[in-house]
């Protein structure tokens, strides 16, 4: 999870184009040729794309931008932490 590209992806894409992509990457990881590198890559890219999606989401209830980046960082540094 990098916080300055979820922050970029949520910025600069669409709810939709951020969930056609996470779906993208999905059915590529089901491929079974792929190296365990690429997965590793591809699981990095689905969880900033999520991320993303989430922050849209707090964004669209409300929430202030940062405090929505923020917010879903505290959340899943509290979750590794458990």
């Amino acid at each position: 999870m990098k916080l300055p590209v979820i922050r970029h992806l949520q910025k600069n894409n669409t709810p939709q184009q951020l969930q056609h992509c996470i779906e993208v990457l999905e059915s590529f990881s089901e491929y079974n040729r792929i190296t365990d590198n690429e997965l590793d890559i591809i699981g990095e890219l689905i969880t900033n794309l999520c991320g993303a999606t989430e922050v849209n989401e707090m964004i669209k209830n409300g929430t202030p931008e940062l405090e929505a980046i923020n917010m879903f960082a505290k959340k899943v540094l509290g979750s590794i932490d458990k």
